[in-house]
């Protein structure tokens, strides 16, 4: 069998490292009911894990849920609820959705809220080997100390410069480098670091998250082409730089 990979940009001989194939797919962010590109993409996964799962593979099958982010605060601040309540409401949602769609539930479903810890644990080891660095009571990657960086979405710096819409940040040294960790903001949810109150950034959640039930090496990492800049991208480059 062969698959497309993103990183070589090329169709390859899929050959699992070992027993079971490991299977990391970006999940959903609950502020919003699912919608037909969730659909597609999980079930594009489900028929690849059903067929390995037939052609006699073990899988093991880890899809997230970022169930805290800026999307999920707005939306739970205009209904005037919790992020608790409102991201349970869609969870559930998707969950009513993917079942009528017979789309197998994954082995493992990690909420970001609940791996905190682990996520502090990466960002520190990010900072002690020089790839990150404190800014205030922000956390950001320093992208230029990645060599290779843009190697997933075959982009330059300098043409993701020239492209410029990523915003510079004040403290940031760099305009490309991306949050790790967010210092907290009134009447958002936190959660104590060593660099105080805040909450992590997008892209450690999941690289977190795999690390943590899947090792460090994975033989599938899915999502949609969407999340190929800056997601995954972001991703690879923080996974790699910390192991």
């Amino acid at each position: 069998m062969k698959l497309y990979d993103t990183l070589s940009g090329q169709k390859r001989d899929f050959v699992p490292a070992g027993d079971p194939v490991k299977m990391y797919v970006c999940g959903i962010t609950p502020y919003a009911p699912a919608h037909i590109g969730h659909a597609l993409s999980y079930v594009i996964f489900d028929v690849l894990r059903r067929y390995l799962e037939f052609k006699g593979y073990r899988v093991k099958h880890v899809q997230n849920f970022t169930d805290v982010d800026d999307k999920v605060i707005q939306r739970a601040a205009q209904e005037g609820t919790t992020t608790n309540e409102l991201t349970q409401r869609f969870i559930d949602d998707f969950f009513s959705n993917m079942d009528a769609l017979n789309v197998l539930r994954a082995h493992v479903y990690p909420k970001a809220t609940q791996e905190v810890p682990r996520m502090v644990q990466v960002i520190s080891g990010l900072i002690q080997k020089g790839y990150a660095y404190v800014a205030g009571g922000d956390v950001y990657f320093r992208v230029r100390s990645d060599e290779d960086y843009g190697k997933l979405s075959h982009r330059s710096l300098e043409g993701m410069m020239a492209g410029a819409r990523v915003e510079p940040g004040a403290q940031k040294e760099d305009p490309l480098d991306f949050a790790l960790w967010k210092a907290a903001k009134p009447g958002e949810p936190s959660w104590d670091s060593p660099w105080g109150p805040g909450r992590p950034g997008w892209h450690i959640e999941c690289t977190s998250m795999a690390i943590t039930y899947l090792g460090e090496q994975l033989d599938i990492h899915g999502g949609g082409q969407d999340l190929v800049f800056p997601h995954h991208e972001n991703e690879i480059a923080q996974s790699e730089s910390y192991t």
